[in-house]
């Protein structure tokens, strides 16, 4: 079985790198200068135990694919459409497309990316992501997690767990991840929702006094809609015990660890940002429910703008976003 990583950054160069280790066949798909220089020099991983460059193959466009390639959707939410409209056509061994055979894994924070994946892919699964890593540099992905990169339940959507599910989780489980199938995968990826709330907050502001305020009260929206909106969550105590010591954030020579997702979107200057599918979630769930989301809706807004306009992350002070959120 073969792992097609489609948009191999932060989180997708990380699992691609670990299942190579772990001797699983990868390929890597990238664009501009990192897929130059993962398909020229390899991947740079580093991790707190290594760093280590591996010889992983690697493109930048749909390419054939076998019968049991799985394509495994990393990219941030914002270009899920375009990655999946991409590869669902690509041609498999025996005839056929990857829409019509092959499954999809949502390797990514959001909730709307398994509903656009089942548009298009008949085969869909939901993989929740709690893996803290950076990618600023081509070629170059730092994963900070220790002993493990990761914790990374999986489940088929809307629900349930098969043969793949629990086939990916041991893969996972044996290159240095925490894995597990779960039934209910979006439960768990609606709490992972509600953790990144203050994403926002955090890259306009930095790690600053106050943000961590501001995160609170977007999350105490975030579970007063999902509760409106009958939406189940795991517990925030519930995520802390299934990690354990078994994912914790290491330190890494010369690397300093930085933000988010979200404050790396705004590093790189991509123009845009994730935050349509994160705060923008709960605001259009609780227009959905009838549930004020002020705060969310302030995050959205302003967290577009920073990334509409390429401002720096950190450079917002934490008064002024105070205001801003009234």
């Amino acid at each position: 079985m073969r792992y097609v990583i489609i948009g191999a950054g932060a989180v997708g160069g990380t699992i691609g790198g670990r299942l190579h280790q772990g001797g699983h066949d990868v390929l890597l798909v990238a664009r501009g200068p990192h897929y130059e220089a993962i398909r020229d020099g390899g991947l740079r991983l580093i991790t707190p135990e290594a760093d280590a460059t591996l010889p992983i193959r690697a493109a930048d466009r749909p390419v054939p694919l076998d019968p049991d390639d799985v394509l495994v959707i990393a990219t941030k939410t914002q270009d899920t459409a375009a990655a999946l409209a991409a590869w669902e056509d690509a041609p498999v061994a025996g005839g056929g497309s990857a829409a019509e055979r092959l499954p999809v894994v949502c390797a990514q924070n959001a909730v709307e990316n398994e509903r656009l994946a089942l548009r298009r892919f008949a085969r869909v699964y939901g993989m929740c992501i709690w893996l803290p890593a950076l990618h600023l540099e081509p070629g170059v992905v730092a994963a900070y997690g220790r002993p493990l990169s990761g914790m990374l339940p999986v489940g088929r959507y809307p629900q349930g767990v098969d043969d793949l599910a629990d086939r990916m989780a041991a893969d996972l489980s044996g290159s240095s991840f925490a894995s597990f199938a779960v039934p209910d995968v979006m439960r768990w990826k609606y709490a992972k929702l509600l953790g990144n709330l203050g994403n926002a907050a955090e890259a306009m502001c930095g790690a600053v006094d106050g943000v961590h305020g501001i995160a609170r009260r977007a999350r105490a929206e975030g579970r007063a809609v999902l509760d409106a909106a009958d939406i189940p969550y795991a517990s925030h105590q519930e995520e802390r015990e299934t990690r354990g010591d078994a994912v914790e954030i290491g330190t890494l020579n010369g690397v300093p660890r930085a933000g988010s997702s979200s404050w790396q979107s705004l590093a790189r200057g991509s123009g845009s940002i994730e935050a349509d599918y994160l705060n923008g979630e709960i605001v259009l769930l609780g227009r959905l429910h009838g549930v004020p989301t002020p705060v969310n809706a302030a995050l959205q807004r302003e967290a577009n703008r920073f990334a509409r306009e390429r401002l720096a992350p950190g450079t917002l002070d934490v008064a002024e976003l105070n205001r801003l959120l009234g």
